[in-house]
């Protein structure tokens, strides 16, 4: 997609009826979903020769005080695919850590700092290489500073957030959930391009 911005552009904040008028997108490349240790080794022998990756978790929501999840999905999107995590599965193993960790290799997204502190709840681990859109969006004064909102001031399309409190602990995901998954982790990519290229 690579849309290029107007680095002296003057960003207007968008409201949700703004953002609602825009077209709505989602990612239409590969999906491939990893739980078993083949996919893993595949999924990984493709992301370790990526130079920017986009990054998300997806967590069960909690309804209940006192309640809380693990994370269920580690997003990773590539420049031809993207790579669904199921943690619960495989999960988050030495060679997703070398990843997670590895400075040459950008991992980005929005408010990845709280996805990160997650992780590092199954796993411990140095982060290295992450890269929060929202700290560039407000440096060159863009408003909205969500991923949705992001999206649609910055790329010119939203993206459905229909999904988000759903069980991602399923032992099948749905074609929603994977679909909702992957956009978010592909959006975060075409963000980077957008916002550092």
């Amino acid at each position: 997609m690579n849309t290029k911005i107007d680095k002296n552009k003057t960003w207007e904040r968008m409201s949700k009826e703004d953002i609602n008028k825009v077209p709505m997108r989602q990612y239409s490349g590969p999906i491939h979903i990893v739980k078993t240790e083949e996919e893993l080794n595949a999924a990984v022998s493709v992301l370790e020769r990526e130079k920017v990756i986009g990054f998300d978790t997806e967590t069960r929501p909690a309804f209940r005080k006192g309640e809380h999840y693990s994370p269920a999905l580690l997003q990773l999107g590539g420049e031809t695919a993207v790579f669904l995590f199921q943690l619960k599965k495989i999960g988050l193993t030495d060679s997703l850590v070398k990843i997670l960790t590895n400075p040459n290799i950008i991992k980005t997204g929005v408010s990845i700092k709280y996805d990160i502190s997650e992780l590092r709840l199954i796993t411990d681990f140095e982060p290295g290489g992450f890269i929060e859109l929202a700290d560039r969006a407000q440096e060159i004064g863009i408003q909205n500073l969500g991923l949705r909102g992001m999206a649609a001031a910055v790329l010119g399309f939203r993206i459905s957030k229909g999904a988000s409190t759903s069980n991602w602990e399923n032992e099948k995901l749905t074609d929603a959930q994977m679909q909702y998954a992957a956009t978010d982790a592909w959006v975060g990519r075409e963000l980077y391009l957008a916002l550092f290229t």
